[in-house]
């Protein structure tokens, strides 16, 4: 395999430029909140990690009801007024969806499927107990990462082992093609799996985003990967919330890529869009993907969000969203998921502040910028 390629499945688990680019950046909100035209009542599998908090406040805000199950590990004390219902998706596991059996929901959303064996299990008890399953996918489905452009009809990832449950930066991928086909072989005609790239915003503990708008903020000279131009792709936790609970609402099934935003971005819109919001003196350096690589600096790894614009993994950021931007999928504007994030960050503890979890240490920063500069 490529070193690019693995460097990236690894990390998958000037002035005027500037000027023209923050005046795309709109200051306030352009996603509105929608209000149901009828209540439902939904079951979340999850909700209480990263996307299922934002999956909940948006049920509500349009006028449904939640159930949250999950296995009472992860921030249980979330949502204390909704009902949690405590079990675990591994049928051999006691309680195991014992909790669920004899009720009743309109639909589904299932953003814990890893293995399809544990989706199976969840598809065929709750088969008829709701009208829609939901299922939050990946795209990382597709195999051949080099393409660009890459649409829901394309080929997805395999596996010689198809009962493995090993999960490494090989197997994620197709184990999501087979949790998606498990859900639809037992609910025929019934299924939206929901393709998401990188999923951004407040509450994100990755910090695979956050790394760029927290590093921009503290300002100075800043090393940027690749070349301006280089397309980039995000989705923020709540327009995809929005667009699961829009796909359940209007009953729209099928397979959805959902990357955003709406419009093509590149690395200089991000980075200087970040200095749009949060000012300072943040100066970028432009370092191209050959030099990174030498210094051992890889992308989405030490370099998040970014991918080459050629190579192996160039099709990562260009991912085709056509399909789910038709059936009403929008997302909000950058400067709105950044200031969110400032937000969110600045109220976490100091040991959570301390250090972020994804991209270089400034240290490695500094030696690379320097011997880009002959220092």
């Amino acid at each position: 395999m490529d070193t690019t390629r693995r460097d990236f499945l690894r990390g998958a688990t000037a002035t005027g430029l500037g000027l023209g680019l923050t005046s795309r950046l709109p200051l306030r909100a352009a996603t509105p909140k929608r209000q149901a035209q009828k209540p439902l009542k939904l079951l979340i599998l999850g909700g209480t990690g990263f996307l299922g908090p934002a999956i909940v406040r948006a049920a509500l805000e349009r006028g449904h009801s939640i159930d949250l199950f999950h296995r009472g590990r992860t921030r249980p004390d979330l949502f204390p007024d909704l009902e949690h219902i405590t079990g675990n998706r591994d049928p051999k596991i006691e309680p195991g969806l014992e909790p669920l059996k004899g009720r009743k929901w309109d639909a589904v959303l299932d953003t814990s499927s890893y293995f399809p064996r544990m989706t199976r299990a969840s598809t065929d008890l709750l088969k008829d107990a709701c009208e829609q399953y939901v299922l939050i996918s990946s795209v990382s489905v597709y195999p051949d990462l080099s393409k660009k452009g890459l649409t829901e009809t394309d080929e997805v990832g395999r596996l010689e082992d198809p009962d493995t449950e090993v999960m490494s930066n090989t197997s994620y991928g197709p184990l999501k093609v087979l949790c998606e086909e498990a859900a639809e072989a037992a609910m025929p005609g019934r299924v939206t799996n929901l393709r998401p790239g990188l999923i951004v915003g407040p509450e994100d503990p990755t910090d695979r985003f956050s790394y760029w708008p927290l590093r921009v903020r503290s300002g100075g000279e800043v090393l940027c990967p690749g070349k301006p131009t280089d397309p980039v792709q995000w989705i923020d936790a709540r327009d995809l919330a929005e667009f699961a609970l829009h796909c359940i609402e209007s009953k729209t099934v099928g397979n959805f890529n959902c990357c955003g935003p709406v419009h093509p971005a590149d690395m200089a819109e991000l980075v200087y869009g970040c200095k749009a919001v949060s000012g300072g003196d943040a100066q970028f350096t432009w370092v191209p993907a050959e030099f990174c690589a030498e210094q051992g600096l890889s992308p989405w790894g030490h370099l998040p969000v970014w991918a080459p614009g050629e190579g192996e993994v160039s099709g990562i950021n260009t991912v085709d969203c056509s399909k789910a931007i038709a059936a009403g999928m929008t997302t909000r504007p950058l400067a709105d998921t950044v200031r969110d994030l400032y937000a969110w960050w600045d109220e976490q503890p100091d040991e959570r502040r301390a250090r972020v979890r994804a991209g270089m240490p400034r240290e490695q920063e500094t030696a690379s910028l320097k011997a880009w500069h002959g220092v």
